[in-house]
C-alpha cells in the first residue's frame, strides 16, 4: 500500500480530510477529525476498487 499525505482541515461546520497526490476527487468529512478520517479511508477505497 502505497503512503500518503493526508490533510486535515478544521471548518465551521465539520472536518474535511483529503489526500495529496491523488488523481481525482477524493474527499471525506465528518463532525469530528476522526469521522473525516475514515470516511476518507472509505472513498480511498473505492477509488482504488474503481480506477486502481
Amino acid at each position: 500500500m502505497q503512503k500518503l499525505k493526508i490533510i486535515i482541515e478544521r471548518h465551521a461546520d465539520g472536518y474535511v480530510a483529503y489526500p495529496i497526490g491523488i488523481r481525482g476527487t477524493c474527499v471525506g468529512q465528518g463532525d469530528t477529525y476522526e469521522e473525516a478520517l475514515s470516511d476518507l479511508q472509505s472513498a480511498l477505497k473505492f477509488h482504488e476498487e474503481t480506477f486502481g
